[in-house]
């Protein structure tokens, strides 16, 4: 399958507003080239494994999303540039410029890679992707991923918070199940810390991608992928629910919760962009649960949250 890549160039302040509207239209795969993170990565250690030269500041980022070539392609590109209008509105003085090639699949596959480098998450988490090399501290739980054409690599907020929260939060032998699964980088992470984890995703790829990386890390005992639609393949309850996938998409799973998280468990909303945590929150209490914890990391948002009332659900 052919794909198309559309890169928008915007504003450093509008780059989660673009990612988020790739998100929205499906785009199983999307990638940011911000030259302030590149620097702050590199300056800070974090990245200390790969020298990229000297950093240039631009105050703007790149922020690709890829479309499979099929019957709905036409349909997400109109609405696309009906939003980025739209963005041109609202913000007048961002600078935000389109662009798109056609790539064949290997392309697509590799694109990203050269960005894609070992990074320390939270106080143990080490995540190497598989062509990489790195040195590793007794500490350290390695998370080896190739995400091929799987959203997840590790490095984007929306996955960072739910790397640190899991690592606070999960215990030995507890039951995880991780919704919208995409790499499986979370599932993978669950495993290690100790926990049995269910991981869902309705994406082939991401399915395959998924089973691969866990095979790598070692976790197939412990780790079952399926596919299917989130949170109606699952059986039984889970100690902790993950959905690092969209605001809308975790409101549509609310009501799947009373079936598939214990009533002494806690959900993990992740993929939350800034200005819809407002509707995710009141989504949350309405359904029952109370918010034990909200974190912001550059402008996406995690809610961790409980069933307000402890008896059964």
């Amino acid at each position: 399958m052919d794909w198309r890549e559309v890169a928008v160039t915007v504003s450093s302040e509008g780059e989660e507003t673009v990612a988020d509207l790739f998100y929205q239209l499906g785009c199983p795969g999307v990638s940011v080239e911000d030259p302030a993170l590149l620097r702050d990565y590199t300056e800070s250690g974090q990245w200390d494994y790969h020298d990229f030269g000297e950093v240039k500041l631009t105050g703007t980022s790149v922020v690709k999303g890829y479309f499979p070539e099929d019957d709905e392609l036409t349909d997400k590109l109109a609405k696309l540039e009906l939003e980025i209008r739209d963005l041109l509105q609202r913000f007048p003085n961002w600078i935000v410029q389109t662009k798109g090639v056609s790539l064949k699949e290997e392309d697509w596959a590799t694109a990203w890679k050269a960005y894609f480098k070992p990074i320390r998450i939270g106080r143990h988490f080490l995540i190497k992707p598989t062509w990489e090399q790195a040195d590793l501290l007794a500490e350290d739980i390695l998370l080896e991923l190739d995400p091929g054409m799987a959203f997840g690599t590790g490095t984007h907020p929306t996955t960072t918070l739910c790397l640190r929260t899991l690592e606070d939060i999960i215990k030995p032998g507890q039951t995880v199940f991780d919704l919208g699964t995409g790499s499986g980088i979370l599932a993978i992470a669950a495993a290690k810390l100790g926990a049995e984890v269910e991981a869902v995703d309705l994406d082939s790829v991401a399915v395959r991608v998924a089973q691969e990386n866990v095979d790598l890390n070692h976790v197939g005992d412990q780790v079952r992928v399926l596919r299917g639609d989130l949170g109606t393949v699952l059986k039984g309850q889970a100690d902790v629910v993950i959905a690092n996938i969209i605001a809308d998409v975790i409101l549509m799973l609310l009501p799947d919760l009373k079936r598939i998280l214990r009533p002494e468990g806690e959900f993990l909303a992740s993929g939350i962009i800034e200005h819809r945590a407002e509707d995710v929150e009141a989504g949350l209490k309405e359904a029952g649960f109370e918010i034990v914890e909200r974190v912001l990391d550059e402008g996406w948002i995690l809610f961790r949250s409980r069933w307000a009332k402890r008896e059964s659900v």
